[in-house]
């Protein structure tokens, strides 16, 4: 049976350093996390759907929508308008990590209408997430839409945080927090979780949100893993998974990554994380498709051949590269 994903959220530029210096030049790549997100699920072999604005009246916006379909996303529910393309300015710390400067007042990236956004011919799955659930007065039409579609379809939420666009963390809670109580499947960094709430357990924040109703909890950890919560019986229980060491690059799509391979197995298997060793077995091929990511120069994410190779070469040497 052919499954199929609705990814919503920006498609935007990164603009990315040619070299981890200071005052270097910089390259356009297209960018996003929910865009990297269904990417990766076209990769992966997913009948994915882009739920975003794009720009048709600069270059960037074509090269959005020319860099998707090319990867074999479906554009039909996106929204062509005249207004510009959003960007991300971005700074690479030495060892790769990413920080971002956005560019979003009216542009095509944000533009989400009721009018627009589609109701009918419900997916299998919605991932949403990253700047498309803070940016108003998007994200609160957002919000409206996604809740009715999660009594009829399951959700997975990427909060993806940007103390660059909203330094104060307990009013980003407040944009969070409304998105929590109606995902039943979240994946999220421990550095996300470590900003957002800074005065609270890891162990705290993943009870109340599985109290709220979320079946699953993915968090990455960096190089140090990949973590899954789940309840069975009103006992929590974690399924943890090792980081595979790479060379790395970048991690420009490494947690866009972990998302589109937790999506892909709830559309195929939607109970598989009540199993741990399937879960495990998830755990382990996300930390695998991340490192592959991250070795990489911006989000270029793995195909399914791709993926499925070093997934053998991992299980031979226990280690991919």
């Amino acid at each position: 049976m052919d499954r199929n994903i609705w990814v919503c959220g920006e498609v935007l530029i990164d603009l990315i350093p040619i070299e981890r210096k200071p005052n270097v030049p910089k390259k356009a790549i297209v960018g996003g996390g929910p865009a990297n997100t269904a990417t990766a699920l076209a990769k992966l072999g997913c009948t994915t759907f882009f739920i975003d604005g794009i720009s048709t009246s600069d270059d960037f916006g074509k090269s959005c929508q020319e860099y998707l379909i090319k990867n074999g996303v479906d554009l039909s529910l996106a929204y062509f308008v005249s207004k510009p393309t959003s960007t991300a300015d971005v700074t690479l710390d030495e060892n790769g990590g990413a920080s971002y400067i956005f560019t979003f007042d009216g542009t095509a990236t944000f533009d989400y209408l009721e009018s627009w956004l589609p109701t009918t011919n419900l997916p299998d799955l919605l991932h949403i997430g990253t700047l498309a659930t803070i940016i108003e007065p998007g994200a609160s039409i957002l919000l409206k839409w996604a809740r009715e579609l999660s009594k009829n379809i399951p959700i997975v939420l990427d909060p993806n945080i940007r103390p660059t666009v909203i330094s104060d963390n307990v009013k980003y809670q407040s944009y969070i927090e409304p998105w929590i109580e109606i995902a039943q499947f979240i994946k999220v960094s421990e550095d996300d979780i470590n900003w957002l709430y800074p005065n609270k357990s890891e162990k705290e924040i993943i009870f109340n949100w599985i109290n709220l109703g979320a079946k699953l909890v993915v968090v990455t950890r960096g190089s140090s893993g990949i973590s899954g919560y789940y309840s069975i019986n009103q006992e929590i229980k974690k399924v943890h998974v090792s980081g595979v060491k790479i060379q790395v690059v970048d991690t420009v799509g490494a947690g866009d990554t972990v998302g589109a391979i937790l999506a892909k197995e709830i559309v195929t298997n939607p109970n598989f994380y009540l199993d741990s060793k399937k879960l495990e077995n998830n755990l382990r091929q996300a930390a695998i498709a991340a490192a592959m990511t991250c070795s990489r120069a911006g989000a270029n994410t793995p195909t399914s051949e791709e993926l499925n190779a070093a997934t053998l070469e991992f299980e031979k040497k226990g280690n991919v590269f």
